[in-house]
């Protein structure tokens, strides 16, 4: 299994704005003012198409799916939260805390992936939601694919009993762990406070209460060869933990982060990253500010086998 990929799927945004159902748990969003509301859909989407832009130019390749109109759907610029896609050709789609986020589930995003790769199996978790078990993609986990491992943080919005299944149907293990933010509730994504590359981690340790599941996270990294960089509670409040390493053209690394996200990184922090891969900034505030998520969540990587 390769851990990164060239290929991205990115869902360009009809009806982008604030989520209040979300915010119950996404202490990253802030709510709209009604003169703020009427000029966010068009910030958003000039935003999108900057960052489109900018990962093709490094030749990353970016399928961009238009959002249907009706229904609004507020987050559909994050649809790495309801999908994966694997390198054996497995589809997976996830169950969604918020139930206005469970109608951006869209079956006719198979039909235009089946265009140009193979799908070999689609599973759904989704009906967990009727027992109130919650498992949002590759925002509740994060995966070492090399090394067959699945890191996740417990909350609300990942639960522990979903990811023993997934572990079952892709025959991976995993590290579970608490982390808290600084109100000392769970954050509520694993991806807003760690992000895995091919050769590193970046994580904050600072918000992981219980030293023995600290250790054990550091002891798997050392043993699977990843540079740990740690960043404080602080960053991940500036998104510096949500960050995602694609392929460009010749199989060059580049690290996505937002434009936020490196204003918060140290210098040394910087170097670090700067020697093991090629970091891309990008400035998405509108999205970051009113949606809660910031660049990794904007990208659903597609590990299916192309089509010849």
């Amino acid at each position: 299994m390769q851990q990164l990929t060239n290929d991205i799927i990115m869902i360009r945004p009809a009806c982008f704005g604030y989520n209040a159902e979300t915010a119950a748990n996404n202490s990253f969003q802030t709510e709209a003012r009604a003169e703020e509301q009427r000029n966010i859909q068009q910030k958003a989407l000039e935003e999108f198409d900057n960052m489109t832009a900018i990962l093709r130019e490094k030749g990353i390749n970016v399928q961009v799916i238009e959002d249907t109109p009706e229904p609004q759907k507020p987050d559909a610029v994050f649809p790495n939260n309801w999908i994966s896609l694997h390198e054996n050709g497995t589809v997976i789609t996830y169950p969604m805390w918020a139930k206005n986020r469970r109608i951006e589930r869209r079956s006719d995003i198979f039909d235009i992936l089946s265009q140009t790769h193979k799908i070999q199996n689609k599973y759904s978790f989704d009906f967990y939601e009727e027992e109130d078990l919650f498992l949002e993609g590759t925002g509740s986990m994060i995966f070492d694919r090399q090394n067959g491992i699945v890191y996740a943080c417990l909350s609300p919005r990942t639960d522990v009993t979903l990811i023993d299944k997934f572990n079952l149907l892709l025959k991976t293990r995993s590290f579970v762990f608490d982390a808290l933010d600084s109100n000392e509730k769970p954050i509520y994504h694993t991806n807003v406070m760690m992000a895995l590359g091919e050769n590193f981690v970046v994580i904050c340790l600072e918000c992981i209460p219980d030293e023995t599941q600290k250790k054990t996270l550091i002891q798997s990294f050392e043993d699977t060869g990843k540079t740990i960089v740690e960043i404080s509670l602080d960053q991940v409040n500036q998104f510096a933990g949500n960050m995602l390493e694609v392929l460009g053209s010749q199989q060059k690394k580049y690290l996505v982060m937002s434009a936020t996200a490196y204003a918060s990184l140290r210098p040394d922090q910087i170097e670090v990253l700067s020697g093991l891969t090629n970091i891309l900034p990008i400035p998405i505030p509108t999205i970051e500010t009113y949606g809660g998520g910031s660049v990794r969540c904007m990208m659903a990587e597609n590990f299916l086998p192309k089509k010849r």
